[in-house]
């Protein structure tokens, strides 16, 4: 039994180490093949545009009703103090730094990323990349690195549309339905947040999540079994270790950024 269980241990383990080294040498195919997308751009501008309307509809709505419980939650916390004045602050810091990024790596892991897994898993299982390869045309240069680049250029863009949209939907609720001072809520957030330590960290924290989501979306579908069985299993394997990357990132990030 004991030897058993050694030999479960060691064989998942020697997997773990296969799959870390594969992604890895796919994480360096990309990065080089991503120098000759400088003279076709229309490649990633199409993919931002795809990826991008995958998940704007749902991170727009999100970020809408986010800010409506932020305005809720923080008026009633605030007002035990005698601070409501300080909602407007309260609700971008919190969009800005924190769930801004991480909600919408979130989302962007269920909705776009499975997307992408779908699609080059389905590609494969059609061997499609298969007769590129014997077409002389690189699948990795070809498919996946305009991707990769697509998913890193839209997960800013759409975290700063949550982040906007969050701050409406957080003066609707604070301003227009609880009554809170329209000037304080705005001059407390102009004061408060700072454009490179609040903003630009947000920012960056969405741009790594978006290589992190997007790298996971590719590779699981690059590397799934080429049936419809193993193409949904990749499809999950995308939205458990897309999230739970994003939430070790965020935490990581956010000890070096705020210490």
């Amino acid at each position: 039994m004991i030897v058993g269980l050694l030999e479960n241990i060691g064989r998942r383990s020697r997997a773990t180490v296969t799959g870390v080294g594969y992604a890895t040498r796919m994480l360096c195919r990309i990065i080089l093949a991503s120098a000759s997308l400088w003279r076709r751009p229309r490649l990633v501008t199409d993919q931002v545009h795809f990826i991008g309307n995958y998940s704007l509809i749902i991170i727009g709505i999100s970020g809408l009703f986010v800010g409506f419980v932020l305005g809720l939650q923080g008026y009633y916390t605030l007002n035990k103090y005698g601070s409501e004045q300080a909602l407007g602050l309260l609700v971008a810091l919190s969009l800005v730094r924190e769930l801004g990024p991480v909600v919408t790596a979130l989302l962007f892991a269920g909705r776009a990323g499975t997307s992408l897994t779908a699609e080059i898993g389905l590609m494969k299982a059609g061997e499609q990349l298969s007769a590129m390869e014997m077409m002389a045309v690189d699948p990795i240069q070809r498919i996946v690195a305009p991707r990769f680049w697509a998913g890193v250029i839209a997960m800013p863009l759409l975290a700063a549309l949550f982040s906007a949209l969050g701050v409406m939907g957080g003066y609707l609720v604070g301003v227009k339905l609880i009554g809170v001072d329209e000037g304080a809520f705005w001059s407390q957030m102009q004061g408060g947040v700072d454009l490179w330590n609040d903003i630009a960290n947000g920012v960056i924290k969405s741009a790594i999540f978006g290589v992190a989501v997007t790298f996971i979306a590719l590779y699981q579908g690059f590397e799934s079994q080429p049936t419809p069985e193993g193409v949904a299993r990749a499809t999950t394997r995308t939205v458990v270790f897309a999230s739970l990357t994003v939430l070790f990132l965020d935490f990581l990030l956010t000890a070096l950024m705020f210490n």
